[in-house]
């Protein structure tokens, strides 16, 4: 086991702030051949509370993959700083979840060995745990295919596994990064829901990178629209639809309205007076 030394978090800041503080977050990339400096982010300000579901959305290269891996501790921001329930990030963190667009589950392992993998390398592979992994492939509907191997699951099973992975240890925070990207839409809009469903069960606080604005707007509590390089927050807006979220909402005014919003938010549309 790690010392808190290790982890790369500070001693708590002061009381009272929210749950995630993403202050004057800039990163910069040193040239390539003769170019100039490549900045991907610029100045980026937020914040969101515990329990909270907040899309990164954006154009292809604006940075949003960026952001979440400076959050995630893994690298580390030219300026700025990360804190997450008071402490400053510097480094990874073994409460923190991630789920990426590839499921990279282990062919050798049965569904049941791939969820249960980070309480290995936490050294709390116990009953409780198995009980826990049990417990979480049940919420998803893959109670039944515990024994099985990831070559015997669709690419919406594996996604299933893989957030069952993530949820083992019960993290605080869960780092999404566009990990519905690679579906079929019918799977796609399946995995919206069974996601909404887990963080009704968890309780774990979100940040979800995604190109898609419906995509975006349905699993949201608020969407943060990022600009094009040097990548900024351009606007945050707070999503006000009712939960539980059904796909039949997909299809009210309201639900086009914040549609068309974010679209003017990234230029694709121009807003109307």
């Amino acid at each position: 086991m790690s010392t808190h030394q290790d982890t790369g978090v500070t001693a708590p800041a002061d009381a009272g702030q929210r749950f995630v503080e993403i202050e004057g977050v800039s990163k910069t990339y040193p040239p390539r051949g003769k170019g100039a400096q490549i900045v991907a982010l610029e100045s980026v300000d937020c914040a969101f509370d515990a329990a909270s579901l907040v899309s990164l959305l954006g154009p292809s290269g604006c940075g949003k993959t960026t952001l979440l891996r400076i959050v995630a501790g893994l690298t580390k921001p030219t300026t700025g700083r990360i804190r997450v329930k008071g402490e400053t990030i510097s480094g990874p963190q073994r409460d923190f979840g991630f789920v990426f667009q590839s499921a990279n589950l282990m062919p050798w392992r049965s569904v049941l060995g791939n969820v249960l993998f980070p309480m290995e390398i936490l050294g709390h592979l116990n009953p409780a745990a198995k009980a826990r992994a049990r417990e979480l492939l049940e919420l998803v509907g893959l109670d039944t295919f515990a024994d099985a191997r990831p070559h015997e699951l669709s690419g919406g099973m594996q996604q299933r596994v893989a957030l069952c992975r993530a949820l083992i240890h019960e993290p605080k925070l869960l780092l999404m990064d566009e990990p519905f990207g690679a579906l079929d839409d019918f799977t796609r809009i399946e995995m919206h829901d069974l996601l909404l469903s887990v963080r009704e069960h968890t309780r774990a606080a979100v940040m979800f990178v995604t190109h898609s604005i419906t995509e975006a707007i349905y699993l949201s509590d608020e969407v943060l629209v990022f600009s094009r390089r040097p990548s900024r927050i351009a606007e945050r807006i707070a999503i006000d639809l009712p939960y539980p979220r059904t796909q039949e909402l997909r299809f009210t005014p309201e639900f086009t309205q914040y549609e068309r919003h974010a679209s003017a938010s990234l230029g694709v549309v121009k807003c109307q007076k």
